[in-house]
């Protein structure tokens, strides 16, 4: 295998202003053939694997708080890649353990998760405010949300396949999101993780408010969808993939 041409190179550069450099990597945990290309972009959240078959590995790197300030522990990554029938979100994370387990039964959905340890993911159709919410839990709880509009969920509660597992300080988990799920047209996302408690609770974020933004009194808000950075599905599937139409956003306002 050779490293990526132009075209790849280009695909990669995702249509932001940064470079690439490959190097090769024989190691792949997704998988494929032993040897994939690694390119370093040049930005401290993302980071890119071409598998031989010619789409991506998506790593990104949760390393500020909401408001812009760096993480005080080892950052959360969020991991996108192909899956069967839909998009595979594997999450690395330290294991606060703050507040306590939902009471729920893992691999279930749980309302209001939001308010216990977890990651999240966004998916945006910028033009029709139709994105996609999926929160995740260390303990093995899951809440699917579909929201048409800012904040204004239509369905919540979808089915996932999700496990989580914790050994000692840290916790991984995988979920495989189904393409149903996904509003047509997607072209932004961001990404979030919340833990502790009280005072002590920490909402962090791939893309942050910029700190001269911020004023004064506001509070986290994880849908505030100007701050949501460009995201195609094609770009780890690959430019010829066709979304799949969905039952789900056929009547979304």
């Amino acid at each position: 295998m050779k490293p990526p041409g132009e075209a790849a190179l280009a695909h990669a550069q995702l249509g932001c202003k940064f470079e690439v450099k490959w190097t090769a990597n024989k190691i792949d945990p997704r998988g494929a053939p032993p040897l994939v290309f690694r390119a370093e972009t040049g930005t401290p959240h993302l980071l890119l694997l071409l598998r031989p078959t010619n789409n991506f590995i998506m790593k990104f790197v949760i390393n500020q708080t909401w408001d812009s300030l760096p993480v005080k522990h080892e950052p959360i990554t969020i991991t996108f890649s192909p899956g069967d029938h839909g998009l595979l979100m594997d999450v690395s994370a330290p294991f606060f353990n703050d507040p306590a387990a939902p009471s729920g039964s893992p691999g279930q959905p749980f309302p209001g998760l939001w308010d216990y340890e977890v990651v999240e993911s966004f998916f945006l159709n910028s033009d029709t405010e139709n994105y996609l919410e999926v929160e995740i839990c260390p303990h093995g709880q899951h809440l699917v949300l579909l929201l048409s509009g800012r904040g204004n969920a239509f369905q919540q509660g979808l089915p996932l396949s999700f496990q989580a597992s914790i050994n000692g300080d840290q916790w991984e988990g995988r979920a495989l999101l189904p393409w149903r799920y996904f509003p047509p047209g997607v072209n932004k996302m961001n990404s979030y993780a919340i833990h502790g408690s009280g005072e002590g609770r920490t909402y962090e974020a791939l893309y942050p408010i910029p700190r001269d933004e911020i004023v004064e009194g506001q509070k986290p808000n994880f849908h505030l969808l100007e701050y949501f950075k460009d995201f195609h599905l094609q770009w780890i599937m690959g430019d010829g993939w066709v979304q799949p139409d969905s039952d789900l956003w056929a009547t979304a306002q």
